[in-house]
């Protein structure tokens, strides 16, 4: 029986459209080229981060990222950059009486800004503060610590094979692949797919899925 799901934070509650547009904006590059640019790593399995280097072969992330916040930038999300199933789906999970809990691989500053947009959720996590990243077994055994039940009590929701969904399955938890931003359309077009718990297509149809999950 399932007690606890977790989500992933980009592209599964997150869309992140306006975050990278801010970057290509920063660049100086126009958002066609740019979201081109990283479909094209995304098809060919590299790091989002290589696009940075694309437009420019010395760029620092976080020098770039301490010269955007010293000019009043902080990380924040605004409610337009949540899905609109978000809300309701965790609504949804909680009458139900499923705990919920958020993880990804984020920066400083994630949890503040999923706490000051209201996230209903009994844990909110993020990699930089556990100090470990996805795909590590390290960061699924902090979630199997944190959530104090058995791996197989745990969901874990995400829109990436790589980073979310075979980890998690390695590390004894259900792992629900979401079709849905790059890495998910990507993925879920690829046969490692069939290792996943379950696909969906939108978070809507989550809570029934796990109930039938559970039932089994």
């Amino acid at each position: 029986m399932i007690k606890i799901v977790f989500f992933d934070v980009g592209e599964t509650l997150i869309d992140e459209t306006r975050h990278w547009q801010e970057w290509a904006d920063y660049l100086g590059v126009p958002p066609f080229t740019f979201f081109t640019a990283l479909g094209r790593l995304l098809e060919q399995g590299r790091s989002h981060r290589d696009v940075f280097t694309l437009f420019d072969a010395e760029f620092d992330y976080d020098a770039a990222w301490a010269k955007r916040q010293a000019q009043g930038e902080r990380y924040k999300f605004q409610q337009t950059d949540f899905y609109r199933d978000v809300f309701p789906c965790l609504a949804t999970l909680q009458k139900r009486g499923y705990r919920v809990g958020i993880a990804g691989n984020q920066p400083k500053g994630c949890v503040d800004a999923l706490h000051d947009a209201n996230m209903s959720a009994d844990i909110i996590a993020s990699s930089s503060a556990w100090g470990v990243e996805k795909p590590s077994q390290a960061f699924f055994e902090k979630i199997i610590d944190v959530s104090s039940v058995r791996a197989d009590q745990i969901a874990y929701v995400g829109d990436r094979l790589d980073n979310d969904i075979l980890p998690a399955r390695r590390a004894g938890m259900k792992a629900i692949l979401l079709h849905r931003g790059p890495w998910g359309v990507f993925d879920t077009a690829k046969l490692e797919a069939a290792q996943a718990s379950a696909v969906i297509k939108s978070l809507t149809d989550l809570p029934d899925r796990l109930d039938e999950m559970s039932s089994l």
